[in-house]
């Protein structure tokens, strides 16, 4: 799937719940979902810088895509980082440096977050946009 079929998705998937209290607990399962990281890949390279939570996030590029994992210390911000990975795992490095990522304005996620949450969903971003880059740049 593209990386706009995984947002539209996502979006009908949110647009099921009118409640922000239900959305939390939605984002809350996708966490559950999440590809984890190796533990032996939580080091302090791979730790989101600007999040209040702790956030690592691995990138591995094979066959021309990347292929991401993550974990974190909460709830929430395992499911936001669920979310990211769910949207861009296993695409070309081009194609998440173009991403807008529209489903955030769309579901609404950024507006509902704390101003330390929305730093660390920023920083996520950056993170995995620079490993793109950075693949992108040796391929």
């Amino acid at each position: 799937m593209t990386i706009e079929e995984n947002e539209q998705e996502i979006i009908e998937e949110f647009s099921m719940f009118d409640d922000w209290m239900d959305k939390y607990e939605f984002i809350i399962e996708i966490g559950k979902e999440l590809p984890l990281i190796e533990e032996q890949c939580k080091i302090e390279d791979n730790l989101i810088k600007g999040c209040q939570s702790r956030v690592w996030v691995q990138a591995d590029f094979k066959n021309d895509i990347i292929q991401l994992s993550a974990d974190s210390d909460a709830i929430i911000t395992k499911g936001i980082i669920a979310l990211l990975i769910r949207v861009l795992n296993k695409q070309k490095p081009e194609d998440i440096l173009k991403a807008e990522l529209n489903f955030i304005q769309e579901i609404g996620l950024q507006e509902h977050l704390s101003p330390t949450r929305a730093n660390g969903l920023v920083g996520m971003v950056k993170q995995i946009k620079t490993y793109a880059l950075a693949y992108m740049a040796k391929s």
